[in-house]
């Protein structure tokens, strides 16, 4: 059985080291903040002007001032600072950022990654997404295996405008995970009661031992 959204952002939330300062994208990623194993500290950074982000708050104790780069309502911790939107940048762009975690909409199996625009539909703009992939040590992307008709949207090139060249590392989706490496896609885990036949099937791109 396929990983839940939680499941994967729990999956995910493993790929934190303590001391790291790590950037949650929109959607699935800012879930990842309500999984930081024990003994672990890293600081949460978010394009929009925040330093160590907390969990998301119980309902009925939310800030409407404290949100995160998707409009989320956050907490803040006793160590939280916070800055211009530049500076939040600057941190990016100056290559502070140890770990990014990101949705997708495609992943190419050389680690391309398009994730902020669909052609013909309205959007509201890229986003931080560019900068990150760009200025930041290490990428991780979690999205669902395939889109709602069923097509892979792991990929042997991408068919949608490219937020970034071979800057994905790893990949978590709800059937495993995938490092990029020169020759294709690795497995390195599968969800419970999964199949490497089954990810195979589902999967465009070129999979690897």
């Amino acid at each position: 059985m396929a990983w839940t959204r939680e499941q994967m952002a729990a999956r995910a939330a493993r790929e934190l080291r303590d001391g790291f300062y790590v950037n949650l994208g929109i959607g699935i990623p800012t879930l990842v903040s309500n999984y930081i194993p024990d003994g672990i500290d890293v600081n949460l950074q978010s394009e929009n002007g925040m330093l160590g982000m907390g969990p998301f708050p119980y309902e009925g104790e939310e800030d409407a001032d404290l949100i995160n780069a998707g409009k989320q309502t956050v907490s803040e911790l006793p160590s939280t600072s916070y800055f211009s939107s530049a500076e939040s940048f600057g941190m990016v762009r100056g290559g502070h950022i140890d770990l990014s975690i990101l949705g997708a909409m495609q992943v190419a199996q050389n680690g391309d990654l398009a994730n902020w625009m669909i052609p013909g539909k309205m959007v509201k703009g890229m986003g931080g997404a560019m900068d990150l992939v760009a200025g930041v040590k290490r990428v991780v992307v979690i999205m669902d295996h395939a889109d709602k008709a069923g097509r892979s949207k792991l990929l042997k090139e991408c068919t949608l405008p490219l937020t970034g060249r071979a800057c994905v590392n790893r990949i978590v989706t709800g059937l495993g995970v995938f490092d990029v490496t020169a020759g294709g896609l690795r497995i390195v885990e599968i969800a419970p009661g999964v199949t490497r036949d089954e990810i195979a099937a589902k999967t465009e791109a070129r999979l690897v031992a």
